[in-house]
């Protein structure tokens, strides 16, 4: 099973975002669950999505503590110490992130891909609604889900002109997205959640 916990802000879209990988999973003969986790019920306060995608059924409907994927949509919260905590050694990164990723973000993480995804949002949709960039992303970083059952997952969320945006979004992070890759270190067990 692979577990995956987004982390963002209200209005980003981590809910629908959450929603449409579940989409995308099905779609491909997966199964898959999702839900969020609300602190303050507003636009800007902090939201945790959390997801599982699995071959088999899954029984267990709790919050993921020991992700195998982190996705981040807000780019400040990336360097927050509690955003990894319970990354699994060999976990994987999808990052709302204009700049180059230099060093490992954390000794768990093995994989990375980082995207401006706001910048393309605001270029194909002229809002900063980004997160189908980041689902492209995460798309081509992971290759957990396909690109077109990402695309099958927004044309059911969105409909028309906005829909045809969304999917050149998806599609531009799915080219755009810069991955790095990290060799763990020995005591990476030792580290986790640090």
């Amino acid at each position: 099973m692979r577990e995956i916990r987004i982390h963002g802000r209200g209005g980003q879209g981590a809910v629908t975002a959450g929603d449409m990988i579940v989409t995308a999973a099905v779609l491909e003969g997966k199964y898959g669950t999702s839900f969020p986790l609300y602190g303050d019920a507003r636009r800007g306060a902090p939201v945790v999505t959390f997801l599982a995608i699995n071959d088999a059924r899954i029984r267990q409907k709790t919050k993921v503590y020991n992700p195998d994927c982190l996705i981040v949509l807000d780019p400040r919260q990336y360097k927050w110490p509690q955003t990894y905590d319970g990354i699994k050694p060999g976990g994987v990164l999808i990052l709302n992130y204009g700049d180059e990723l230099e060093e490992q973000p954390h000794p768990c993480i093995q994989r990375a891909g980082a995207v401006d995804a706001t910048k393309i949002a605001m270029e194909e949709i002229g809002i900063p609604a980004f997160n189908t960039c980041v689902l492209g992303a995460f798309a081509a970083t992971t290759g957990w889900v396909k690109l077109d059952a990402v695309i099958y997952a927004i044309e059911k969320s969105f409909s028309g002109e906005l829909a045809a945006k969304n999917i050149t979004t998806a599609e531009r992070g799915y080219r755009e997205v810069r991955i790095r890759e990290w060799a763990l270190k020995d005591n990476t067990m030792n580290q986790r959640g640090a």
